[in-house]
């Protein structure tokens, strides 16, 4: 039987991050990562817009703006240390029309309140010098927005990770626990793993594994696909860094908007359209048993009764590129559907509560010989080596204690 102090289940930006901050803090522990997959990093951290969040959009005193804005501050000197390439090309959040003001006011409040430094209120007149073919009445421009990619990002933490002794075991999907005294062993398809405690940053099947723990989460996850267009070389001119619309303010996602990719390029997305598979990245995948769970959980129903309008918006625009193209044209009114060509697409997990109610914040739970990261969807990534080093903290009191 394998044995570590320590083991993290889940490769993702943020099972990474956590594991590289705790061996920093405590050297002499040995940690390993358990991945399912054959590769790290290979869901959420890889399939994401690549956008480097500023912390404006977030309830001051949350976990998402506290832990959001400290992790900017970390991930910007992590790239400059480790050679990580990344921009801070900044953004506008735009209102296109006289009745989105009050919400870009309420954003640009928030921003304030958080600790941004020279995001300013700009006319539309300003917003079209920082990108002329946007349609705006008001906007913020927010400097502080940048890109990455999120994926290498987190493969060079499992680097590190490794350099500092910690391992990565690819491959070993959870099956399920069992105690060992005062030890937990995690059951795997490549064998058992004996651990003194457990982190569980599993990302999409996070509630699954707290659930085999014998935790009892209020929660479970659904997976939100977000689907992509890029547009065609010929027409990148139209948009020069990141262009944002005003979200809509009872639904916990960003809207449709333009983002430049550090590796080139120009995408649009993400819809936010319910997938019938927790790693259902098209329309086409349907999972029976992740569908059968999901329409089990009272919540799912309540959250669909809640947002049913939205549901259906979204899905009107994951089945009609031209619906699609319809809300970017709110933004860049040049663009046509035949300026696009479909692009890549990812799955969010997003945890809903049993009445329905889509947790806003970062969601963390203790229990003896587990921790679990529950909800961390974004700006996880971006959050990454805050949330990392708060996940190591509780895990050492929690080692300590045992």
């Amino acid at each position: 039987m394998k044995k570590c102090d320590v083991a993290v289940i889940g490769s993702g930006i943020v099972g990474l991050a956590t594991a590289w901050q705790l061996a920093q803090k405590a050297p002499d522990l040995k940690i390993c990562v358990l991945e399912k997959e054959a590769e790290v990093a290979a869901h959420q951290s890889s399939h994401n817009s690549g956008v480097i969040h500023s912390g404006i959009y977030y309830k001051p005193g949350s976990l998402k703006a506290i832990n959001c804005r400290e992790g900017w501050r970390r991930l910007i000197a992590f790239c400059d240390t480790y050679e990580v390439p990344y921009e801070l090309c900044g953004k506008i959040i735009v209102a296109t029309d006289e009745a989105e003001r009050p919400y870009l006011h309420t954003i640009y409040e928030r921003g304030q309140a958080n600790g941004l430094e020279g995001i300013r209120l700009i006319s539309g007149e300003e917003a079209r010098e920082f990108e002329p073919h946007v349609a705006a009445v008001e906007a913020i421009h927010v400097p502080q927005a940048g890109i990455t990619s999120f994926g290498r990002v987190a493969k060079k933490y499992a680097e590190l990770l490794q350099k500092r002794g910690g391992e990565v075991w690819t491959g070993h999907a959870v099956m399920g626990f069992s105690p060992s005294g005062k030890r937990q062993v995690v059951q795997t398809t490549a064998g058992d793993v004996e651990a003194r405690l457990v982190i569980n940053c599993a990302g999409l099947h996070a509630d699954r594994v707290a659930a085999m723990a014998g935790a009892r989460p209020e929660v479970q996850v659904v997976p939100f696909r977000g689907e992509y267009y890029e547009l065609k070389p010929e027409k990148e001119h139209l948009v020069r860094n990141l262009i944002y619309p005003v979200p809509n303010p009872k639904f916990p996602f960003l809207g449709v908007h333009f983002t430049r990719m550090i590796e080139g390029g120009i995408e649009a997305g993400p819809n936010a359209v319910l997938a019938f598979a927790r790693e259902g990245y098209h329309l086409t995948d349907v999972h029976p048993g992740d569908l059968f769970e999901a329409l089990s959980f009272p919540g799912f129903w309540k959250m669909l009764g809640r947002f049913w309008r939205e549901s259906l918006d979204e899905l009107h625009r994951s089945a009609s590129k031209r619906a699609f193209v319809k809300a970017l044209q709110k933004l860049v009114p040049e663009v046509q559907p035949d300026d696009f060509v479909k692009g890549r697409s990812g799955v969010r997990a997003q945890c809903i509560d049993r009445h329905g109610k889509l947790v806003d914040d970062f969601l963390f739970v203790e229990q003896p010989g587990y921790v679990h990261v529950l909800n961390a969807p974004s700006p996880a990534a971006t959050s990454s080596l805050a949330i990392g080093d708060k996940v190591a903290g509780i895990a050492l009191e929690e080692l300590r204690n045992r």
